[in-house]
């Protein structure tokens, strides 16, 4: 086996100046606020971690029971329980600035003055490097769903947290939409320096034999490989339309599911629910791009950024 191509450059921009060792991130609300992994694998090795999503208040997310598994996914309804952005800050950031990791604040709000509110309190927080935007959960009755599926909104949650701080803004999106690529582009409008796509998709499993839904919340998100290809689709899509970095989610559990991305025109790639599967899950992707760049020549990763061909192909990598 040939030896690994060490020259290879993995750097990628995800905007606003914020460029990354490489473009693995963890996904937020599957990698806790990062010390949960740390035994597992080296953080520093990270291209940035995400944190489980933060809001104002401490909240205590749905009734359980909150994950069921489906045919390759799962099911989710949490509810965005977390500390709240306050605890968080005293907490459980000063364990993420003992490392050399880029740290990405997910943010959720129940009301546009909630998410200024919010950044505000980040944007002075040492060891905080960037805003996700999280217009898009399916699995709380407020806010979620209903600002990331209606581009007016999105545009005025983006604007509002844009005014409100100097950090990198990555806006996530919902698949739920008939138009992602339109949603994007209201958010790149309205200052966003990045868009993350895709959140889970909304669904629902029942209990035949007591006509029960599996989850307490009755629907919840989907996730897991059943959504790649939505997701992927829904990548290429967005990066033909807008011109900032587009970060891709969505069912990657192996270095062949994060090339898929890449080649799509992601800038990077989030790894979720594959945490849970194995939590050294994001090493492994790692090398497995790092030894893709080396089998093809390739020396720097932006070459593999949005490189896919016309027409299609039944040949293997």
């Amino acid at each position: 086996m040939a030896a690994l191509n060490r020259q290879a450059v993995l750097e990628t921009d995800i905007g606003g100046g914020l460029t990354l060792r490489n473009p693995l991130l963890t996904a937020s609300g599957t990698f806790g606020y990062g010390e949960e992994y740390s035994e597992y694998q080296d953080l520093e090795k990270l291209g940035a971690v995400i944190v489980k999503g933060l809001s104002l208040l401490p909240r205590k997310g749905n009734p359980p029971p909150r994950i069921i598994e489906t045919p390759a996914g799962m099911l989710n309804s949490i509810g965005l329980e977390n500390v709240g952005v306050r605890a968080f800050i005293s907490e459980k950031l000063p364990f993420l600035r003992r490392f050399d990791t880029k740290v990405i604040a997910n943010v959720y709000g129940e009301s546009i003055d909630e998410f200024r509110e919010i950044v505000e309190i980040l944007d002075g927080a040492p060891g905080v490097h960037g805003i996700e935007v999280n217009v898009s959960c399916p699995n709380v009755e407020k806010g979620g769903i209903s600002f990331g599926a209606d581009e007016r909104l999105t545009a005025q949650v983006t604007r509002t947290v844009r005014e409100a701080t100097r950090l990198p803004v990555i806006v996530k999106l919902t698949p739920n939409v008939t138009d992602i690529a339109s949603i994007a582009a209201a958010a790149r409008d309205s200052g966003a320096d990045a868009v993350s796509l895709i959140n889970t998709l909304k669904g629902m499993s029942i209990d035949v034999e007591t006509r029960r839904a599996h989850l307490g919340n009755i629907t919840g998100g989907l996730s897991g490989p059943a959504i790649r290809p939505v997701a992927v689709r829904m990548v290429w899509e967005t990066a033909r339309r807008v011109s900032i970095p587009v970060i891709g989610i969505g069912g990657i559990i192996s270095a062949r599911d994060a090339i898929e991305f890449l080649i799509a025109g992601a800038s990077a790639v989030q790894i979720g629910t594959a945490n849970f599967l194995d939590p050294g899950a994001p090493m492994q992707i790692l090398k497995g791009i790092t030894e893709y760049l080396d089998r093809h020549s390739i020396p720097d990763i932006k070459r593999l950024i949005g490189s896919l061909k016309q027409g299609g192909s039944h040949e293997n990598c």
